[in-house]
């Protein structure tokens, strides 16, 4: 039984879709003003994560990610310039060439961390037009209203807000985060539309006059227009509880007067040394910069994977350092495995297979999941367990197919019985026959068998 642990119940829910042959689910994408961060990319791999559940568990997907390349200002408020129109100014380029290269990067650190694209790729800039709809739609409900800057959501008409953070607004309007706006009638009151300065170079015209989008209005825009009213599956990151997806539930329900989400799941935060990982703190790193220390993509993904996606990630190159020698040592038993002829009991295959499953449909418990990976390694060598490991990998996309040359197995032999193995050496080299075969049979009851090769006598232990 899947189930995923709901931010809006607060608890573990079974998983059951709207539609029982596919699933519909919206993630919150980048603002591609500049590189994606680690900490940014593990929310992506949480998302990878759930996608590779969900089809793991038989079920197709339609998915949407939005591309945000414009509407998203400097902060959380309403206030300050729009990130796209500060990079721009600053690289002397144009918003969509900012756009343009950034996302670039995003889609090849994607591949690089094997994170699948969803179904729909949705850009802000190329819905301008469904989003301003949008705002008239809420106009003609009644839940806005238009200031000297903007068209504003009234949250005093849609008594829910709140469901989702569980916010007290009585706190928020005796201590509002944000600088005050005479015109707004409460602090979390928010732009769906933006009047633009003559000279902002991201603009539209609208029948508000020229502007450009609130950051919130193309989440709502673009998950309702591809898929409906009310979808399955919601994703993101925690910082987005409080504002942003508290926003697109009131600016979707307000609308439709139904439930818009059913299942909302959030990743944590990751932590740089114990601290907050940001930009503005110059402690964030690119998958670039990993692998110009020397660590591969994968090595990040596989240290995200033994955290569960619930709890605060502490990133440090030491916990790097660590992931990278697992999964080294991960790829050279596998294959090790791949290269015996052996079989392994299929009911033990079986049983590995049920204890995935459980593991990943408990609310992707992917720490567990890759805990039975390792277990299942120590398992006599056979190829069955090689292509075990490739059925995990379906969930775990850690490129298991992808493997080093097998190693030569270190074997510690106990000095006993290599002294009996040079005593044979002897024996034969004396042509005394007899005397070494009665050496090999008490080197065999010591558990070891000795091999005669071209390269010299090879000792294994007994299995």
């Amino acid at each position: 039984m899947l189930r995923f642990y709901n931010t809006l119940s607060r608890q573990k829910e079974e998983f059951k879709p709207l539609n029982p042959k596919y699933v519909t689910m919206y993630s919150c994408g980048p603002t591609v003003y500049s590189y994606a961060h680690i900490g940014n990319l593990r929310t992506y791999i949480f998302m990878d994560l759930i996608r590779r559940t969900l089809k793991l568990s038989g079920y197709k997907i339609k998915g949407v990610m939005n591309i945000t390349d414009v509407g998203h200002l400097m902060a959380d408020s309403d206030d300050g310039e729009d990130k796209m129109a500060v990079a721009a100014k600053k690289q002397n380029k144009t918003p969509w060439e900012i756009a343009e290269y950034y996302s670039k990067i995003f889609f090849e650190d994607l591949q690089k961390l094997n994170i699948g694209r969803p179904e729909i790729i949705a850009k802000a800039t190329e819905h301008i037009d469904d989003m301003i709809k949008y705002v008239q739609n809420l106009e003609s409900h009644g839940f806005s209203y238009e200031t000297s800057d903007g068209i504003y959501f009234d949250i005093a008409k849609f008594p829910n807000y709140g469901c989702l953070s569980r916010a007290n607004l009585d706190d928020q309007l005796a201590g509002a985060r944000v600088e005050v706006n005479d015109e707004k009638r409460h602090p979390a009151d928010f732009a769906l539309w933006k009047k633009a300065d003559p000279l902002h170079i991201m603009q539209w015209q609208s029948p508000w006059g020229m502007g450009y989008p609130g950051w919130h209005i193309e989440c709502s825009a673009m998950s309702q227009k591809y898929l409906g009213k009310t979808f399955d599956i919601h994703s993101g990151g925690v910082d987005h509880i409080p504002i942003h997806h508290e926003n697109e539930i009131a600016q979707n329900e307000a609308i439709t007067g139904e439930k818009s989400v059913n299942y909302w799941i959030h990743g944590e935060f990751m932590l740089v040394d114990n601290g907050k990982m940001s930009k503005s703190l110059g402690n964030t790193y690119t998958i670039a910069q990993l692998e110009e220390k020397g660590y591969s993509p994968l090595d990040f993904r596989f240290f995200c994977l033994n955290t569960h996606y619930r709890k605060k990630l502490n990133f440090t190159f030491d916990g790097l350092d660590a992931a990278k020698v697992s999964r080294e040592r991960l790829m050279q038993a596998l294959a090790l495995h791949k290269a015996s002829s052996a079989p392994t009991n299929p009911d033990t295959i079986a049983k590995y297979k049920q204890d995935f499953h459980a593991a990943i449909e408990d609310d992707i418990n992917i720490p567990l999941a890759l805990g039975l990976l390792f277990t299942a390694i120590k398992e006599p060598k056979s190829k069955d367990i090689y292509e075990l490991a490739l059925y995990f990998d379906k969930a775990l996309g850690l490129s298991l197919d992808k493997l080093p040359a097998p190693k030569e197995e270190t074997i510690d032999v106990p000095e006993e019985v290599m002294a009996l193995v040079e005593k044979r050496k002897q024996a034969k080299k004396d042509r005394d026959f007899d005397l070494a075969d009665q050496i090999r049979a008490e080197i065999t009851a010591l558990g070891y068998n000795v091999l005669d090769t071209r390269e010299g006598v090879k000792v294994t232990p007994i299995k």
